[in-house]
């Protein structure tokens, strides 16, 4: 683990330094076809070609929209099947250091397969895997860069869902230096990539371990030896906490600088935009550190953000529904409640709108979901130990932000051979 080390990082990246003239006298420029030994790809079959279906456990099967680059994201979308379709399916297995591309829906999305598990490759997703002269990893890390998904737009087709075909992928170029550098260059980025995933790793689990204290507590009752306490009572959300619309309006404040919550935002990395009111076209809602907030749009995706309101001025896209308790204490408790099981299943219970992509929840609906309100003493309790959670899992947030503007600001430089690492010992 002495990759995420944070002194040993500085050290590595202390020792980069900027070349006076751009020497690529040594790097060569190949194609995908030429660094590659195998192309994995079987985005055409399902488990009803192969003659079967879904499982409720066994190989994960992935898709494009769970491959986000550098990321798995949409986990409880992941299906599974059996071990007989899985041998059915995947021929060819994937292997550690292989490379997982995107396809189209989203397009041009990388990852980075190190593991020993046995996935499946579902739509839109296959696989390269690296021959042996060049550096899995760089290969990865140039892929990710703009050189090359510049090139990867230009040879995409298509209007409404945009795509790359296999032939045309394999024409893209790659620019590499020796394979040593390949190897310092990559293992110097993997190492800010590995310090991120390890935040988020901790993040998921700090998570995991909330809702699993919020389900003992109120739902289990385990405490209480699975009885409600006489002093509870039924209630409902609207008793606790009520529903804010402040609004933002960008058109009369445009020398404002923002701090936007918005959908994209969540999904890309759970981090807000910073950005200038000028740049924003709709109005948006005003947020304050008792805000909590869900996705009112789409509700069997869900969205659930503590807002960190990092600056003067943090707003939300109206797509999400804020609610703030009526006791700024409870803060923590309410989110807890908007983050549960049961109230995920009221909102999808609740929607309106077509069956596709545009369902949403009424933001009033909300406030009449019943939950069993305990004792103040109960809650008080509840938020002395989730609070730490919650704030342990912002700061990391912020930490892997810093992690990701060094590791994009660094990315093109050693990319291009701007960046001389000859003087690194790995």
């Amino acid at each position: 683990m002495q990759w995420l080390n944070r002194a040993m990082l500085k050290l590595r990246i202390e020792n980069i330094s900027d070349r006076e003239d751009t020497d690529m006298s040594t790097w060569k420029e190949y194609t995908v076809a030429d660094v590659i030994s195998k192309v994995i790809d079987y985005r055409g079959k399902t488990p009803k070609k192969l003659g079967g279906d879904w499982s409720d456990s066994g190989y994960r099967a992935l898709s494009a929209k769970n491959i986000k680059t550098g990321k798995i994201v949409q986990v409880d979308s992941i299906r599974y099947v059996s071990e007989d379709m899985y041998k059915a399916w995947m021929k060819e297995e994937i292997q550690r250091e292989d490379i997982l591309i995107t396809s189209e829906a989203p397009f041009g999305q990388i990852f980075f397969w190190n593991s020993d598990e046995k996935i499946v490759l579902s739509q839109r997703l296959f696989a390269i895997r690296i021959n042996e002269k060049f550096y899995p990893k760089y290969i990865y890390f140039y892929m990710t860069s703009l050189f090359f998904q510049t090139e990867l737009d230009g040879r995409a087709t298509g209007t409404t869902v945009v795509g790359i075909r296999q032939p045309e992928l394999l024409k893209c170029r790659i620019f590499a230096p020796s394979y040593e550098e390949q190897r310092i260059i990559a293992d110097i980025l993997w190492c800010l990539e590995q310090k991120i995933n390890s935040n988020e790793k901790i993040n998921n689990n700090l998570e995991h371990q909330a809702r699993t204290i919020y389900n003992a507590w109120f739902v289990e009752l385990e405490p209480f030896n699975g009885k409600i306490p006489s002093d509870w009572i039924v209630s409902k959300l609207g008793d606790i906490a009520s529903i804010k619309t402040n609004s933002f309006v960008p058109a009369k404040n445009s020398d404002a600088q923002l701090e936007h919550y918005s959908i994209p935002a969540y999904d890309d990395q759970k981090y807000p935009v910073f950005e200038s009111a000028t740049g924003v076209k709709s109005n948006k809602y005003i947020l304050t550190s008792n805000s909590v907030m869900i996705s009112k749009l789409n509700p069997e995706t869900k969205r659930v953000w503590r807002p960190m309101c990092l600056s003067g001025l943090a707003v939300s896209s109206t797509e999400f529904i804020i609610f703030e308790a009526f006791n700024p204490k409870y803060r923590d408790f309410v989110f807890s409640i908007i983050d549960s099981v049961s109230f995920s299943d009221w909102m999808c219970a609740h929607t309106t709108g077509s069956t596709n992509s545009r369902q949403r929840t009424a933001p009033n609906t909300t406030l009449e979901f019943q939950f069993v309100l305990p004792d103040e003493k109960a809650i008080m309790d509840f938020c002395a130990i989730v609070t730490p959670m919650y704030d342990a899992i912002a700061a990391n947030i912020c930490e892997n932000q810093k992690f990701a503007q060094l590791r994009n600001a660094i990315l093109p430089k050693l990319m291009s051979g701007e960046l001389d690492v000859s003087n690194i010992k790995l």
